[in-house]
């Protein structure tokens, strides 16, 4: 049997020891990494915040997570889109799809941050109730919980919108049953909007006025959350340096770096998890023995080929 006959056996019992390794070996580069991204849509994420379980801080997986590309907050009242962060000013604006605005009024349901939450209300806020029953007690004289002075002019624009008929109202309506509410909780955390015990339809939250107060359509809707920025490490900036975004793993919520291939390390990604430029896929080794044979092909994988280890450069090397 000739030395060429011989190579071109062993290179072909090589290759197909290639495809007979465990399926954990063949699988292709992930383009992002693992459960975990850095955006969410056209939201840049980065830490404390995450895409899901497992990616983040513990602390804000428990109430942010990505669903079809849309970033939200979820509360025991309901669930929020966030519309941005702002990493400089430790911000977020966060709008509900039921809240009223000029453009659109309805019946809205309540608002809540749980005081356990790494978030509070910022003092850009406005909160103003529409709709509200003359027995309720936003207008007990007693309680002062209406701001009556700049107030009845936010009051005055948003009735003359044509949105407050969606809550029975006529537009230019008497502002008798809108209040600008002053929370006695204040504007910390464990803040509470309970529209059913203030006997009102309706609130909507303004956290900036466009440069034109008298103006409803210029205004800002939403609401403007401050977020605990203290959770960063020194550990979590490794894991970031070396590629990987940083999560919790395991019972006890400990930190853990998910690496890009979606490992997850205690430390960081160097060394650790597949090269993803998106066109070399990983170096595989095998070696085998055959009646005192010994051969080892070094194969490198095309990952854009339709097979999932089709080679590119190979290189054996016999031992007798």
């Amino acid at each position: 049997m000739s030395p060429t006959f011989i190579s071109w056996l062993l290179l072909n019992i090589c290759l197909l020891a290639s495809f007979l390794r465990p399926l954990s070996a063949a699988i292709p580069i992930i383009p992002i990494n693992g459960t975990c991204s850095d955006a969410c849509g056209k939201i840049s994420i980065k830490f404390p915040f995450g895409t899901g379980f497992g990616c983040g801080h513990p602390d804000f997986a428990r109430y942010i997570k990505c669903s079809s590309g849309t970033l939200q907050l979820s509360t025991v009242t309901g669930i929020y889109t966030i519309s941005s962060i702002d990493y400089s000013t430790h911000s977020l604006l966060v709008t509900d799809p039921l809240m009223s605005t000029c453009n659109s009024m309805q019946n809205s349901g309540s608002f809540s941050l749980d005081r356990a939450s790494p978030f509070t209300l910022t003092s850009d806020n406005t909160f103003v109730l529409l709709g509200c029953s003359t027995t309720s007690p936003v207008f007990d004289p007693n309680e002062d919980l209406c701001d009556t002075g700049s107030g009845s002019r936010l009051c005055k624009g948003l009735y003359s919108c044509k949105g407050v008929t969606g809550i029975g109202l006529q537009q230019n309506a008497q502002i008798s049953t809108c209040c600008v509410y002053e929370s006695p909780t204040g504007l910390g955390s464990g803040y509470e909007l309970d529209l059913p015990k203030l006997q009102c339809s309706s609130y909507t939250s303004i956290y900036g006025f466009g440069g034109d107060e008298g103006d409803p359509m210029k205004w800002n809707f939403g609401m403007s959350l401050q977020y605990n920025d203290s959770y960063y490490s020194e550990a979590c900036k490794s894991c970031e340096e070396s590629g990987g975004l940083c999560g919790f793993a395991g019972l006890d919520q400990s930190f853990a770096c998910v690496c890009q291939n979606g490992l997850n390390t205690t430390t960081n990604c160097y060394g650790r998890g597949y090269a993803w430029s998106g066109t070399w896929g990983p170096k595989i080794q095998n070696k085998i023995s055959i009646r005192g044979i010994e051969c080892q092909c070094l194969l490198y994988c095309f990952t854009s080929c339709s097979f999932p280890f089709a080679p590119k450069v190979f290189r054996m090397i016999l031992r007798v």
